[in-house]
């Protein structure tokens, strides 16, 4: 049996893993590299295998780095199922669509504007009717069920307590339990449930996003995001939020309500710049049963007192987004992308990064070669649109409110095997990162790991002892 890290190896992005065992070949996730020049031509050159030869895809959750590249599979000659929760193919046919509509106008955009794009026409990867077609393929799974995608392999998709949907995949094949952990949540934050532990594999894929560092405590983080928002409403400026329009955006106004309910912030004006933020959180209120019990109480305490809920508005209309410019101080936008580097965020950040009486406030990780990742890194000058713009807004990166675990919750998810697997593999994480915690893995538990490189097959040896029937 081989195994071939088409992505997300090394870096962030793109994770896409190829199990192939001569009769039976398949994938979990089918990413989208995300992050610069170098990301775009990955993606075009995506996949480095035959789409016609694939049998089935995994998904563990809708995030556009682990579904994104769907709609090319499919557009390539895949023909087989997408196995994914109710939840997340919910959210996928929303997060699809909303991708291939800005591909489209980003491709626009270039032709119109080569000179000031910088460089040759950005060509789509893929168009709607792709996503429509992807959409026809895929199959829902219900957590702590076992499927057999195919006579040789069972799978069992357990919550991983990332975003909404999420999973961890048990997959049995030739012989072998192999955990693929998809990108699991820190323990006990709001609204979702704790990472499902698993208990033995024979091999392990584990993301390693945040295994250099450890999260602020919630308690610091919230007193640290009140002191943003109310030194920039003090010096009547805007607060910019980039934020992942799955998971984070539903995050951040639980949080501005819970922290107008204990009247620490309060006359707030929040404006949800994201036609696709309203669609997810509608999906995400469909599935209260997938809350921990203090999101349900939240939530209830939201019913009763409608009237002390702070001014919420979801922008859809291009205009209305237009309209938010003109607004110079008092206003909250949240908008996707959460890298900044497409879609509705970057106009607004055009429109207040050069005024010193605004922030910038950054919840979520920023890829290596994204603007959101310049502006962590202190960049003075950002492009937009082909212009210049004088960073003078204050950065404010808030790191305690990640959804991906930290070092201690990825140790401690780890440290919930009965038994050392035969093999792990350090994934999603930069290279730097994942080799940090790969030594940590190998020195607190005890595992044979290593970081696979980008396109790296491994053997694994099959074994025949019917595990997976």
């Amino acid at each position: 049996m081989r195994l071939t890290f088409c992505g997300a190896a090394g870096e962030v992005t793109g994770s896409c893993y190829l199990v192939d065992t001569g009769s039976v070949r398949f994938l979990v996730d089918c990413g989208m590299f995300q992050g610069g020049r170098n990301a775009d031509l990955k993606n075009h050159q995506f996949p480095p295998f035959d789409a016609r030869s694939i049998d089935f895809v995994l998904l563990t959750h809708a995030h556009i780095d682990h579904s994104g590249m769907l709609p090319r599979l499919a557009a390539m000659g895949f023909k087989g199922k997408v196995y994914a929760t109710q939840a997340t193919i919910e959210l996928l046919d929303v997060m699809l669509r909303d991708s291939a509509h800005i591909q489209i106008k980003e491709a626009e955009w270039a032709e119109q504007h080569p000179r000031r794009h910088g460089h040759a026409l950005i060509q789509p990867l893929y168009q709607m009717a792709d996503v429509e077609a992807v959409m026809q393929q895929v199959q829902p799974v219900s957590y702590d069920t076992d499927i057999h995608p195919h006579p040789e392999v069972r799978c069992k998709y357990v919550d991983a307590g990332h975003i909404l949907g999420s999973a961890v995949i048990e997959v049995w094949v030739a012989g072998n339990k192999i955990v693929f952990s998809g990108d699991l949540g820190q323990p006990k934050r709001p609204i979702l449930r704790d990472p499902t532990p698993v208990n033995e594999a024979d091999i392990v894929l584990v993301e390693s996003t945040y295994g250099n560092r450890l999260h602020k405590n919630l308690d610091d983080t919230l007193e640290e995001f009140v002191q943003a928002v109310k030194e920039t409403l003090a010096r009547r400026g805007n607060i910019i939020m980039p934020a992942f329009t799955v998971g984070r955006t539903q995050e951040i106004l639980y949080f501005l309500i819970q922290l107008t309910r204990q009247r620490r912030l309060h006359d707030l004006k929040i404006y949800v710049d994201s036609p696709m933020a309203l669609a997810a959180t509608e999906i995400t209120m469909r599935h209260i049963e997938l809350f921990n019990q203090e999101a349900q109480e939240m939530l209830a305490w939201g019913k009763e007192r409608r009237q002390q809920l702070p001014d919420i508005r979801f922008v859809q209309d291009v205009s209305e987004s237009i309209a938010l410019n003109d607004i110079r101080s008092g206003a909250i936008i949240i908008s996707a992308s959460g890298m900044c580097d497409a879609g509705r965020i970057k106009h607004h950040l055009r429109h207040n990064l050069s005024r010193p009486e605004c922030s910038v406030i950054i919840t979520g990780f920023q890829a290596m070669g994204t603007l959101g990742r310049r502006l962590v890194d202190g960049a003075r000058v950002a492009t937009l649109f082909g212009q210049e713009i004088a960073v003078r807004a204050s950065i404010h990166t808030i790191g305690g409110l990640s959804a991906h675990a930290d070092q201690d919750g990825l140790l401690h998810w780890l440290g919930q095997f009965s038994k050392p697997p035969q093999h792990a593999y350090v994934v999603h994480g930069e290279l730097s990162t994942a080799q940090l915690f790969c030594g940590l893995v190998q020195q607190r538990l005890g595992w044979d790991a290593n970081v696979p490189a980008e396109n790296e097959t491994v053997e694994i040896q099959s074994r025949v002892d019917g595990q997976n029937h």
